[in-house]
């Protein structure tokens, strides 16, 4: 491990914005039994006021968490991602300035429910979060985890979701009309077609990934919608709400750093005329 990751680390530890609880102990009982965390239904406590609060799942660095927050002090923002290097920098800015409605949680997106009573939750960010092509159940916006968001939500608790992924965007949307959930808003070139019905900090407000996508060429994509149904939730099994193969197909090669990644290089080998073997 590198000597700046260990001094981020470390430096870590003295943020009291910064929540890092023991995975050990919430699976201390399995992973399909967690053990609560204490400040599961104290956050407003940690707070020391009772705005609503808002979540960023996978927030990274925290800059859109840090950014919301100091457009919206009315509110306490949470920013949730396991990357300990990463949410050294939202931590830091967040203590160095003295934002009061900021805090940050260390912990699986996964194990979520362990840190959230009913009703806490008023909204949910899903900002530029992984497509996961291969595993309906790992994106952030499948039934399993809109069930997780269901046990701490407030009734009427709103979720939104801005990506770069077409298919992430379309797939949620889907999973909308299967289950009949009230969209709110939603376009698919949130800076290329302005809507007035969306509030204005959705495009004012930038993530790290935002900006290097848009310097790319890609459009940005954002839907939010209201999780207000009863009753398990469902997957779009209709090809004609969502077909998964002609989405992932339109999605394309994608850049990240000038570079390709794992998934670019499959898909050019994919579409590539012939392979090494023949």
């Amino acid at each position: 491990m590198g000597h700046d990751k260990l001094r981020k680390f470390a430096e870590n530890e003295t943020f009291s914005c910064l929540l890092q609880p023991s995975a050990e102990e919430l699976l201390a009982d399995g992973y399909f039994h967690l053990r609560d965390h204490a400040v599961k239904g104290q956050w407003n406590k940690r707070f020391q006021n009772n705005n609503p609060i808002v979540l960023e799942l996978g927030c990274g660095k925290g800059e859109y968490t840090i950014g919301l927050a100091e457009r919206d002090p009315e509110r306490n923002y949470i920013g949730v991602d396991i990357k300990g290097a990463r949410l050294w920098k939202g931590a830091k800015y967040a203590t160095e300035h003295a934002m009061p409605n900021v805090a940050f949680l260390r912990t699986r997106v996964e194990f979520i429910t362990a840190f959230f009573a009913p009703g806490e939750v008023s909204e949910i960010w899903l900002t530029f979060s992984d497509p996961q092509y291969r595993s309906e159940n790992s994106r952030l916006s499948s039934p399993l985890f809109l069930e997780r968001y269901r046990s701490f939500l407030k009734p009427g608790g709103i979720v939104h979701l801005k990506t770069d992924s077409r298919f992430l965007h379309e797939y949620t949307r889907a999973v909308c009309e299967a289950n009949g959930l009230r969209v709110l808003a939603q376009t698919t070139d949130l800076y290329g077609q302005p809507d007035e019905s969306i509030h204005p900090a959705v495009r004012e407000v930038k993530t790290f990934y935002e900006q290097l996508f848009l310097e790319q060429g890609y459009p940005i994509t954002y839907l939010s919608f209201v999780i207000d149904h009863e009753g398990p939730f469902v997957s779009p099994r209709d090809p004609e709400q969502f077909d998964s193969k002609a989405w992932r197909a339109a999605e394309g090669p994608r850049l990240l750093f000038g570079h390709d990644s794992a998934e670019t290089r499959r898909q050019k080998l994919h579409a590539a005329p012939f392979s090494v073997e023949d």
